[in-house]
This record gives C-alpha cells, structure tokens and sequence, in this order.
C-alpha cells in the first residue's frame, strides 16, 4: 500500500512527537529520582531542583520565544530547538553530577520552548479550521500517552537500562522529528515577519514569570517565597503597562482586553488546571499512605486517568468542529467537577472500582475540555500571532499548576501544625485525609466556576481560515 506523507500528516506526526517528549519525560525521570539521588549521593533539594529548574526556565522563555518565532520562522525555531532538545537529552544521560544535570535540564527548559511554542502554532497555520480541532484532540492524545508509558516505561527502562536511558531514548526521539521535519515541512511560517522584538518586555517577562511562579510553588514555606510573588505581582503590573504601549509588543494585551473567546479561554485554561493539576499528587500519596498500597500497584491503579485523556482526546478535538468549543469545552469542566466532588468522601474504605470511576471521570473532563479549549484559542487570534497564543496558553498552564500545588501545600502545612505530627505531611494518614477533603472541596468550587468562565467566552469566528505559509 502505498501512504502518501502530505504535508498536514508530516506536521501532524512532528507534533505529536513533541507532545509526547516533555509528558513522558518528566512522569519517567520522577521514577528515576531514588536512583539519580543514589548515584550522585544528592540531597532532596538537589533533586527537587532537577524537576523546578526545567519548570522555570520553560516558564521564563515561553513567550518572548513564541514571539521570535512569529518573527524569523517557526519552522526554523522548531528544528532548532528539536535539534538542541536532543542535544540536551544525550548530555543529561551523560550527566557527571548532580550539578551538571541540573545545568542541562534548565537548558532543556529554555529550549523545549522553542518546540512547544511553535508545534501547535504550525499545526493551526496547516490545517483549516474545520479540522483544526481534530487533529489537536489527536497530539493531546499524544501527550497523555505519554503521561501514561512515562511511569510504566521510565520504572522499566530505569531498572533494566539505567536512569540514563531515560534521556538517551528522548534525545533519540527529538532527533528524528527533527530529521522528519527537515525532510517533510516545506515552506516556513513567519507571519510577524517585520515586526520589531521587544527586548525591554521580554527580560520583564524572563524575570517576572520564574518569580511569581516559584513564589506561589513556595509561599508557604518561606518568608523570601513570599516577598518574590509580591515583588513578582509588581512586575507584572510594570511588564502589561509597557507592553501596552509599545506598537511590536511580545504581549498583546489587546488580546485580552478586546478579544472575549481568547481571554476567557485562556482563563479557563488556568482554572482547569489550578482544579486538576495536583489530583495524581494527593491521590497518589492517599493509595500508599491511607490505603496501603505499594508504589506499582498506585501507579496501574492510577493510569485509569492519562488512559481515558488519551482515548477521548481526538474525538473530543473532532467534536469542537462541529459543536461550539465552549459547549465540549464547558461540559468536560462538568465532568471533572463530578469526579472531585466525590473524591471529597474518600476514605480508607472506600473501594478501588470508586476511585478508578472518580479518575475515570477527572480523565473524560479533562480531555473534553483540552482540545476544544485549545482549538478555541488558536482559532481566536490572527495567524500573526499564533506562536504568541501557544505561548501564552503554556504559561496559563504552568500558572494554574502552581497555584494547584501551592493550595495543597499550604493545607497539608496547616494540618500537620493541628495535628501536632512529628512526621512528614505527606508520610501521616490523619494530615493527609484532612488535607485532600478540604483540597478536594477547593479544587470542586474551583473548577466549578471554571466552567462559568468556559461558558462566557462566547463563540468562535470559524471564518478565521489558516495558511500553510
């Protein structure tokens, strides 16, 4: 049979190659964490900062990359940045300290922004609107197969092959989708092309962002945490001013004060992930801590969720074609807040067919709401602007998972102080079970008004049609 690789499929396949990287990457080196921590000998902040250093300096470069994109090429920034990716996966595996590791996975942070702020802008600039959705819902998928083979693989890979096969088996990935995309992706993309880079906005933005988001992600912990998100919350206020007034700014603000459907969008995105984000963390201390069980058989318990984003993400992504985003969109936000409404009566007893039903549910809603969502927001904006919106999208995200983080720290901080508990938070049954009832009746309000936001957004312009140049 003879299969024709057109060039909408070869985009297709790069990026979902690129969804899959950073999903799957980051679920199997946490399984790797014990054996790098034994091998370097390094202490648990060392390796807390293996994993916050990658999130920050992702974090820090999203946008202004996203911009530069708009402006030289996308295709250009996403080999680039594919071919770097790879070189920082081989150096990772070859890592000669803990130090040295750290150093390379900011690098693959800083980079992987290269890719993940030009795929999907690539994507949406190839395939017309009335697709658009589909072949979206197909690269979420991509990425929640990756959240589900990263912890079965990485545990497998890391006890078989070395923590470092980890790395080497990415680097080998990102190199081909590379190649493919040398080979395949005709034409360039670069829809901003003279526009001026913002320099002034974008060393704000650099600065502002990692601050804000390390201060949310540690405010509880201590005073410095504290006074870096209000020094972040006062950049921010400074950085939307002047981008305001500048003609080439990295950040439209008009965007959100005149576009409705890219604003609320946006917001729901960061609602959605604020409610759901910390739910694989509580859940998973609750099945071994609470329940008792063992960290393999809380991990296949717990696959029920990444499995069913997996199988819904591509008919959820066609259904937007055809229904307004913000109806899909909304009504998976409806699911999610069903599944933490009933974690709220979680307790030692309860069954596991339960929990897999309320996983089940957050799995569904998730992925009814991703792929709509994201079509909604790249079909909102002018192509021009298309790497500025995934990027912007990508910071959303990262903001609501640290607020969902910081909300579950602050309340396991709390309980373990009434508790009077000598132990970890995370390590005493009676903190825990305290904690995620109350982290589960916040996250089911949250997600609840989230659905509200989803519904205001109002409908998409489907007349908004795309360019493969």
């Amino acid at each position: 049979m003879n299969v024709t690789l057109t060039l909408e499929n070869a985009v297709l396949l790069v990026v979902m190659a690129t969804s899959f990287l950073a999903p799957f990457m980051g679920s199997a080196t946490n399984l790797a964490i014990p054996a790098i921590g034994a091998e370097f000998d390094s202490s648990p902040l060392l390796l807390s900062w293996m994993v916050t250093s990658y999130l920050l300096a992702s974090a820090a470069f999203l946008l202004p990359v996203g911009k530069i994109a708009d402006i030289i090429g996308r295709k250009k920034v996403l080999i680039t940045g594919l071919s770097l990716f790879s070189l920082c996966s081989l150096l990772s595996g070859l890592s000669w300290s803990m130090s040295s590791l750290i150093v390379f996975r900011t690098c693959h942070g800083a980079i992987s922004t290269m890719i993940f702020s030009t795929g999907i802008a690539i994507l949406t600039s190839v395939f017309p609107p009335h697709r658009r959705g589909h072949a979206m819902g197909i690269t979420a998928a991509a990425t929640y197969i990756g959240l589900s083979l990263g912890p079965v693989l990485g545990g497998f890979m890391t006890h078989q092959l070395g923590w470092r096969s980890i790395f080497f088996f990415t680097a080998f990935i990102a190199g081909c989708s590379a190649l493919l995309a040398v080979w395949r992706l005709k034409g360039e993309w670069a829809d901003a092309k003279g526009d001026k880079f913002d320099i002034v906005g974008s060393l704000l933005y650099i600065i502002t962002i990692p601050t804000i988001l390390y201060g949310l992600s540690s405010i509880f912990r201590n005073i410095t945490a504290r006074v870096l998100l209000a020094a972040g919350l006062a950049l921010l206020l400074l950085f939307i001013y002047y981008e305001s007034k500048l003609r080439f700014p990295i950040f439209r603000v008009s965007l959100f004060r005149n576009n409705r459907v890219f604003a609320f969008s946006n917001l729901a995105a960061m609602i959605n992930y604020c409610a759901t984000f910390a739910v694989s963390f509580i859940v998973s201390l609750y099945l071994q801590v609470v329940m008792g069980y063992n960290s393999q058989t809380a991990g296949l318990i717990m696959l029920s969720q990444p499995l069913l984003m997996a199988v819904c993400s591509p008919f959820a992504g066609a259904l937007s074609d055809r229904i307004e985003p913000r109806i899909v969109a909304s009504c998976g936000m409806g699911f999610s807040t069903l599944g933490l409404f009933l974690f709220i009566f979680i307790t030692a007893d309860t069954p596991i067919w339960m929990i897999v039903t309320n996983l089940t549910l957050i799995g569904i809603g998730f992925a009814l709401f991703a792929s709509p969502n994201n079509n909604a927001i790249m079909g909102s904006v002018d192509k021009q602007c298309y790497s500025v919106a995934a990027s912007t999208l990508g910071t959303m995200r990262l903001t609501g998972q640290a607020i969902s983080m910081a909300i579950i720290t602050l309340l396991l901080s709390v309980y373990a102080n009434i508790n009077g508990s000598a132990a970890s938070p995370i390590n005493d049954g009676q903190t825990l079970v305290t904690s995620a009832h109350d982290a589960f009746v916040v996250f089911s309000l949250i997600c609840t008004i989230g659905m509200f936001a989803s519904l205001a957004r109002g409908k998409v312009d489907r007349s908004n049609t795309a360019a493969n140049k």
